[in-house]
């Protein structure tokens, strides 16, 4: 019996490479390539007026921004003007939740899980004594609370000085809320997405909502 010749095909024995190593060899490449892992830096979603934004917690159409008088009741009263940031607000949660009010600063509103304390930033910065004020519609009542599953008209105002002249637009820095544990109370619960910023942890803004500032008065 002739043996095969050497190099022949009798001797030849295929190698089977796994289809998930070519995978991870061409990942590794791609990464490589790119500089390595790091984490995309989404930025915040820009919004306009009649937008809506998904919260987590609640489901927020920007209606409006506008300015308002009130007639001073006295006729020695002076009317009132305000800047009004008009918003429908749907509580996604189980539970009745606050109005609540807008952070002094941003640092402040990461362990807030009410609305307003989502508007972590508002532009132009309100004055110190002129607000903000807030309330919820309730027909024609004023109160402060958020039912479940119910849509409500949210207000936040501040009051215009004198001959002061109303902005052109106003601009939120608005965050959202996560259903989870928080970092040393592990109670699953409604709170704010926060980030890292140095040794504070800070609300990630989600959007960033521009609206113009209607004048005129009541709409």
């Amino acid at each position: 019996m002739t043996e095969a010749p050497a190099g022949s095909s009798e001797h030849r024995r295929p190698v089977v490479v796994p289809v998930i190593a070519l995978l991870t060899v061409t990942v590794v490449g791609i990464v490589a390539l790119l500089g390595g892992l790091e984490e995309v830096e989404v930025p915040p979603k820009t919004l306009s007026q009649g937008a809506v934004l998904d919260q987590g917690l609640y489901s927020t159409r920007f209606v409006e921004a506008r300015v308002t008088v009130e007639k001073g009741e006295l006729t020695f009263e002076e009317d009132k003007r305000f800047v009004e940031m008009v918003f429908d607000v749907t509580n996604l949660g189980d539970e009745t939740m606050s109005v609540g009010m807008p952070p002094a600063k941003p640092d402040q509103a990461g362990f807030g899980s009410s609305f307003a304390n989502s508007l972590v930033r508002i532009t132009p910065a309100i004055k110190e004594g002129k607000g903000p004020f807030t309330f919820a519609l309730a027909e024609e009542d004023q109160t402060n609370q958020l039912h479940p599953g119910t849509t409500t008209k949210v207000v936040v105002r501040y009051r215009l000085d004198a001959g002061e002249r109303p902005p052109e637009r106003m601009t939120l820095d608005v965050a959202t809320f996560a259903y989870e544990p928080g970092f040393q109370d592990e109670t699953v619960r409604w709170q704010m997405v926060t980030e890292q910023a140095g040794e504070k942890w800070v609300p990630t803004v989600q959007a960033k909502v521009t609206l113009p500032v209607k004048t005129g008065g009541s709409a």
